[in-house]
């Protein structure tokens, strides 16, 4: 089992070799593949010493699996050159999300839609991914009408410049900026471009990838997506609105027992998920449920999750895993 990771060096990247190995991916070789500047360099994985490659370089060497995270323009060039070499490719910018032809895959929902004609597998949208999660076992139970969605989501979400500049305006350091505002103790109501109708490309991904990753064009979705000065997770306060009235011990019950899911729902004793909880951690946290007073079967529920492990990594990886459990790869 050979397995490219693509973006090696970069955020996402680095926690993709982090989690293949805590996970004891059965990998039998591993080709690190990263920027020009970059080949000749050496990664290292369950301690030893790997070179990184090109990406000419990596498709020669035909790896069975290739886990992208190089940026949308990457993947549209060289994630079919992939494809023609035999390599299966799960890719985790937002090139061929809502390509119609192109699988989008959060494993605890709709992993069963994979075949072993799929080449390329879309990684969705870190906030689309924790919030779906938690939607999968309640839509199936008490039908979704519709999702309102608010999201407090970590600098890493942007990358490594904005995590400098975070830690700069913490220390009075004037450097780089991602973004066109300080972050340090603000808000900043903006991920994404704004689109001709009013909402961030952020937002409309949330809308968007959630109808297709859970197969119904009928679930309503609107979103409002915050960057906060928090490094280790996204958090999002969700309103559901069902179809079919529910009981709350029933709703704790079912994501209590869902996979890829913990409960942490203590209120008496201050206990609800905090992005520091969820940090390095591969689950989505769920707490805060309640019923929403304000209007007839609707339930609020805070959900929080690592950005970059299940937000990215680690769906990536789970991925894989799926493939080679059911032999698709």
């Amino acid at each position: 089992m050979k397995v490219a990771v693509v973006g090696a060096t970069g955020l996402v990247g680095t926690v993709m070799l982090k989690v293949l190995e805590e996970r004891n991916f059965p990998l039998t070789e591993l080709i690190p593949v990263a920027s020009e500047k970059s080949v000749g360099k050496e990664i290292t994985f369950k301690g030893k010493k790997f070179p990184i490659v090109s990406m000419d370089t990596a498709i020669g060497m035909r790896p069975d699996i290739a886990l992208f995270s190089a940026g949308g323009n990457t993947s549209l060039e060289h994630a079919p050159r992939f494809k023609e070499a035999g390599t299966t490719v799960i890719d985790n910018s937002s090139a061929w999300r809502m390509d119609p032809a192109i699988k989008l895959i959060v494993p605890e929902v709709n992993a069963h839609e994979l075949s072993i004609d799929n080449k390329i597998i879309a990684n969705p949208n870190c906030s689309t991914i924790q919030m779906v999660v938690v939607l999968k076992p309640l839509h199936d139970k008490y039908k979704i009408k519709r999702v309102v969605v608010s999201t407090y989501q970590s600098v890493t979400g942007t990358g490594v410049k904005a995590v400098e500049q975070l830690m700069n305006e913490r220390k009075g350091i004037d450097g780089p900026k991602a973004y066109p505002y300080e972050i340090d103790l603000n808000v900043l109501p903006h991920i994404d471009v704004f689109m001709d109708n009013g909402y961030t490309k952020e937002e409309m991904k949330m809308v968007k990838e959630t109808n297709k990753i859970m197969s119904d064009d009928s679930i309503k979705v609107t979103a409002t997506t915050v960057r906060i000065p928090v490094m280790g997770g996204h958090s999002e306060s969700v309103n559901i609105e069902f179809e079919n009235d529910f009981d709350l011990a029933e709703v704790r019950s079912i994501l209590e027992k869902s996979p890829g899911i913990i409960v942490v729902d203590d209120v008496a004793n201050l206990k609800y998920p905090m992005p520091k909880d969820a940090h390095e951690k591969d689950e989505v946290f769920v707490g805060r449920i309640r019923r929403d007073e304000s209007a007839p079967k609707a339930l609020n529920l805070w959900i929080v999750a690592d950005n970059l492990r299940k937000g990215a990594a680690t769906n990536a990886v789970q991925i894989a895993e799926y493939l080679i459990q059911k032999e698709l790869v």
